[in-house]
C-alpha cells in the first residue's frame, strides 16, 4: 500500500438511505397480514392489510422513481414474468363469464390478485436491497404478527368462557362488523369454542400457525447453549402448539405433520434432544392439566374431530366432484377467477361459499392451464428454496458461521411451504395475503445470503 493510499483509503460508494415512510409501511402491511378481521365495508370489503400493501407498493414506486433507480435484479423479473402469465391466464378465463355476479366476482378477485402479486414482487426487491439484517427483522415482524393473533384468540377464549364476546368490545367500535369467536357444538350444555383469533375461522388460524411453527423450529434446534434466543423462541414456541392444537383444526394438524416429516430429514437426530423434550413436555403437561379438569368434555370433543363421516368432513371431500363437470364444460380456462361461489349457488343455491379447497379453486376457476401455471411457479419456488439450501451448505464450507442460521431457516421454510401445501387440500389459504409475506421470505432467502458469498 502506498502513503497516499494509507492516508487516503478509498471511500465506499455513498447510497441514499432507504425511506423510513416506505419501511414502516412494509413492515406494517407484514405484521397485519393474518389480521382479516381488520377490514371496512367502503365500495366493498377493505381490509387493512389491503390498504397498507397500497401504501407500501405507491412509496416504493416513488422511492425508485425520485432516485431515478430502474435496476430489476432477475428474480424480480421472474416473478414479474409469472404475472403477466397469470393475467393472461385469467383474462382468457374472462370470456367465460356469464353473468353480472360473475363479472363482480372476477373484478374483485382480479384486484386481490394484482395486489397480492404486486407485494410478493415489490417485497422481494425491497428486501434484497436492503439485505441480511432487514431479511431477519422482516421474519421477526411477520413472527410478531402471528404470535399476537394467537395471543388475541387466547384472550378470545378466556373471555367467551366467562360469557364475554372479545370481537364485539374491541374489533366492532374499530370495523363497524359484527363477528364472533367460533362455536363449535356444545357437550352437555357447555359450549364448545374454536378461537379464530383475527382470522375469522380456526382452521385459518391453524393453517397460519404453520408458518412460525416450522420456521423457527430449525433455528432454535441449531442455536447454540446459552444463545439469548433460546428460551423466548422455546417459550414461543410452546405457545404457538398450544394454540394451534385450541383451534381443533384437523388441516392444522396434518399440515404441521407434513411439515415435520419434512424436517425429520435433516434434523432427526435433534428429534431425541434435550432442546425439543423440554419444551414437549412443558406443552403436554399444560394440556393434560387443562384435560384433566374436564375429562368428559375433552373426551367428547376429541372424538368428534377424529370422525371421518361427519357432515363437516363430507362438505370437504364433496367439493372435489364438481372438478369433473366444470373441466367438462371449461377445461382450458375454468369458470373464471373468483367465480366458485357462483357456480356453486347455481348447483346448490347456496350463496358465498367457497371451495374449502385452494386444488379445487384452481382447477375450477382457472382450469388446466391455470393449475398447469401455478405448478410451474410452485416448482420456481421450491428451486428458491434449493438454492438458498446450497447458499448455505457453500457458507459451512466456507467456515462462515452464519451458515448455523442460512440452512435451517431454508429448511425450515421448505417445512412450511410443504405443510401449507398440504393443509390446503381441504382449506384456501394460499390466495391469503399471510400466504405472499411467506412467499416474499422464501424467494428473498437466496439472493439475500449469496451476497454474503460475493463478498
Amino acid at each position: 500500500m502506498t502513503v497516499a493510499a494509507a492516508r487516503f483509503p478509498a471511500r465506499a460508494v455513498s447510497r441514499p438511505a432507504p425511506s423510513r415512510l416506505t419501511e414502516w409501511f412494509f413492515l406494517l402491511a407484514i405484521f397485519t397480514v393474518t389480521w382479516a378481521k381488520l377490514y371496512w365495508n367502503v365500495a366493498g370489503d377493505v381490509a387493512l392489510s389491503d390498504l397498507l400493501t397500497a401504501l407500501f407498493l405507491a412509496a416504493f414506486a416513488a422511492e425508485r422513481v425520485s432516485r431515478e433507480d430502474a435496476r430489476v435484479s432477475p428474480t424480480t423479473l421472474t416473478l414479474l414474468g409469472f404475472l403477466g402469465l397469470f393475467l393472461l391466464v385469467y383474462l382468457a378465463g374472462f370470456f367465460n363469464l356469464e353473468t353480472q355476479q360473475a363479472l363482480t366476482q372476477f373484478g374483485k378477485g382480479l384486484t386481490k390478485f394484482l395486489l397480492h402479486f404486486l407485494f410478493l414482487a415489490a417485497g422481494v426487491a425491497y428486501i434484497v436491497r436492503r439485505g441480511e439484517r432487514f431479511y431477519w427483522l422482516t421474519l421477526g415482524v411477520l413472527v410478531a404478527g402471528i404470535a399476537a393473533n394467537a395471543a388475541y384468540g387466547v384472550l378470545q377464549l378466556l373471555a367467551a368462557r366467562a360469557g364475554l364476546n372479545l370481537d364485539q368490545a374491541v374489533l366492532s367500535p374499530l370495523t363497524g362488523g359484527a363477528s364472533a369467536i367460533n362455536v363449535y357444538g356444545a357437550v352437555e350444555g357447555a359450549e364448545v369454542y374454536r378461537p379464530n383469533a383475527l382470522t375469522g375461522d380456526p382452521n385459518h388460524l391453524g393453517i397460519m400457525l404453520l408458518v412460525p411453527l416450522l420456521v423457527l423450529a430449525p433455528i432454535y434446534l441449531r442455536l447454540e447453549r446459552g444463545h439469548r434466543l433460546r428460551v423466548p423462541l422455546a417459550v414461543l414456541l410452546g405457545f404457538l402448539l398450544v394454540v394451534e392444537l385450541s383451534t381443533l383444526s384437523r388441516s392444522g394438524l396434518l399440515g404441521l405433520g407434513v411439515g415435520l416429516a419434512v424436517l425429520a430429514v435433516p434434523y432427526r437426530r435433534f428429534f431425541a434432544s434435550r432442546a425439543l423434550l423440554v419444551p414437549l413436555a412443558a406443552v403436554a403437561a399444560l394440556l393434560a392439566w387443562i384435560v384433566w379438569q374436564r375429562l368428559d368434555f375433552f373426551r367428547v370433543v376429541l372424538r368428534s374431530r377424529l370422525q371421518t363421516g361427519d357432515s363437516s368432513t363430507s362438505a370437504h371431500f364433496l367439493v372435489y366432484d364438481f372438478v369433473p363437470d366444470v373441466l367438462a364444460s371449461n377445461p382450458l380456462f375454468g369458470l373464471g377467477l373468483n367465480n366458485f361461489s357462483v357456480y356453486y349457488e347455481f348447483v346448490t343455491g347456496k350463496t358465498n361459499w367457497g371451495p374449502h379447497s385452494f386444488y379445487v379453486a384452481l382447477l375450477v376457476e382457472t382450469g388446466v392451464v391455470g393449475a398447469a401455471l401455478f405448478a410451474l411457479f410452485l416448482v420456481w419456488l421450491l428451486g428458491r428454496l434449493g438454492a438458498a439450501r446450497a447458499v448455505g451448505r457453500t457458507l459451512a464450507a466456507a467456515g462462515d458461521a452464519r451458515a448455523a442460521r442460512v440452512r435451517p431457516l431454508a429448511w425450515g421454510l421448505a417445512a412450511a411451504l410443504a405443510g401449507t401445501l398440504a393443509a390446503n387440500l381441504f382449506y384456501l389459504t394460499m390466495i391469503f395475503y399471510y400466504f405472499y409475506a411467506f412467499a416474499i421470505l422464501a424467494v428473498a432467502a437466496a439472493p439475500v445470503f449469496a451476497h454474503r458469498l460475493r463478498s
